[in-house]
């Protein structure tokens, strides 16, 4: 199978970094997580604050740690993500992701992000971190007033082991009878336990998280329950076939990345069940483009379509 074409920009920036990193195994896992937990520091309520500009609290949900931010000029109760990190399901932290949503989207977009610190694999595995942030979801809306946020304009959000858990959240709540979120952002989303795409093929050895990687976070995320047949679409939402009665849904991707054709085949599964659905494969990307070369001329046009999508969909 043919080598994933890169963007010009985003193969410089990855080659700047030594290329693409080794791939994660089992036996290294413990090890990944320590490396993981030094490299994404927490910032402190002060540095999120960043000299006034945002107003930072951080939160009790009923057990689950959520940090919250608004830009501090911003009154009444505004229009919010819950947004859910990356890392795999083994890794990353609410805090460390939360500057940089403020600064790209809840600023210029005038909303409060709730970012959610549910527990990470192998410690807790499926269905411990869906159920907490089911649980923060449910926190923030029974308390928008406390956290001047409107609790019919909450959208869920993230990116990777975000993006997935995001979009089995959308599930999980359509079935339980809500509460109905006003929209789902999923960033390249980690949707299929099973590692069965072509795309997944193509971009083993040359994603910056590539199939091997990717079968060792399932792996630790779902136990002996990964790769079985009888798998709920909670626990991997590309098993799902009705994906009818979602909220509306703006979907990401990279054609250089693992996750290229589970995402696409996640958008085609929304249309066919009648959801709403808008999809964007951004040429030449690997996974984490954006954080890769942020300045790079597709991460700027990718941002500005997540800007775009989000004031439709709150105006």
């Amino acid at each position: 199978m043919h080598k994933p074409h890169l963007d010009a920009e985003l193969a410089a920036a990855l080659a700047a970094r030594g290329g693409v990193p080794a791939p994660l195994t089992p036996e290294d896992l413990t090890q990944w997580q320590r490396h993981d937990a030094a490299r994404r520091p927490r910032p402190t309520l002060r540095q999120l604050a960043d000299g006034g500009r945002f107003a930072a609290a951080e939160h009790d949900a009923d057990g689950v740690p959520v940090v919250h931010g608004r830009p501090a000029a911003a009154a009444g109760a505004l229009p919010s993500l819950l947004y859910l990190h990356g890392g795999g399901l083994i890794g990353g932290n609410a805090h460390a992701v939360l500057p940089r949503v403020l600064r790209e989207l809840a600023e210029p977009l005038g909303l409060a992000v709730l970012s959610v610190e549910y527990p990470l694999a192998p410690a807790a595995r499926y269905p411990a971190p869906l159920h907490a942030c089911r649980t923060a979801l449910r926190w923030a809306a029974a308390h928008a007033g406390r956290l001047r946020i409107d609790p019919d304009r909450i959208v869920l959000a993230g990116k990777s082991a975000g993006g997935g858990l995001a979009a089995a959240l959308a599930l999980l709540l359509r079935d339980e009878g809500g509460p109905v979120p006003a929209g789902q952002l999923l960033l390249s989303p980690m949707l299929d336990d099973r590692g069965a795409t072509a795309s997944a093929r193509q971009a083993a050895g040359h994603d910056t998280w590539d199939a091997v990687s990717n079968a060792t976070a399932w792996r630790a995320a779902l136990g002996p329950l990964h790769g079985t047949p009888d798998l709920p679409p909670h626990a991997a939402p590309a098993r799902a076939h009705d994906l009818s009665g979602l909220p509306p849904a703006y979907l990401e991707v990279g054609s250089a990345e693992t996750f290229r054709d589970e995402v696409t085949a996640y958008a085609d599964t929304l249309w066919r069940s009648g959801a709403h659905a808008e999809l964007h494969v951004w040429p030449g990307a690997p996974h984490g483009f954006d954080t890769l070369a942020p300045g790079a001329a597709v991460s700027r046009t990718a941002l500005a379509a997540r800007r775009d999508w989000l004031r439709r969909l709150f105006s």
